[in-house]
């Protein structure tokens, strides 16, 4: 069963946040205390929520960071999930006790 592309969340704050306002990048970026380039680089889906992004975009809008970065999150998973062929790697997991990754 194929999962769906899930929003990069740039695209969330351009279309959710800032449109339904009537803000710019420009005045959005003044009252999120970031540069313009930084927002539009954002809603542009050209830079990933940062945990401080994620701080500054959840006192401005009414949600948690959380949210902000498991969209992130979840984006990023779809991408990674989707040329998973292409990574390449030793593994190593039957050289673990199956108990040792439980408390991470």
């Amino acid at each position: 069963m194929a999962m769906h592309n899930p929003p990069h969340p740039g695209g969330i704050v351009k279309w959710e946040c800032l449109e339904p306002l009537g803000l710019t990048v420009t005045r959005a970026a003044q009252g999120l205390g970031v540069t313009r380039q930084a927002l539009s680089d954002l809603v542009n889906e050209k830079a990933s929520v940062s945990i401080e992004m994620a701080m500054r975009l959840s006192r401005a809008f009414g949600s948690t960071p959380e949210t902000w970065l498991r969209m992130q999150m979840a984006h990023d998973l779809w991408l990674a999930r989707d040329r998973a062929g292409e990574i390449e790697v030793e593994r190593f997991a039957e050289l673990l006790d199956p108990g040792d990754l439980t408390a991470a």
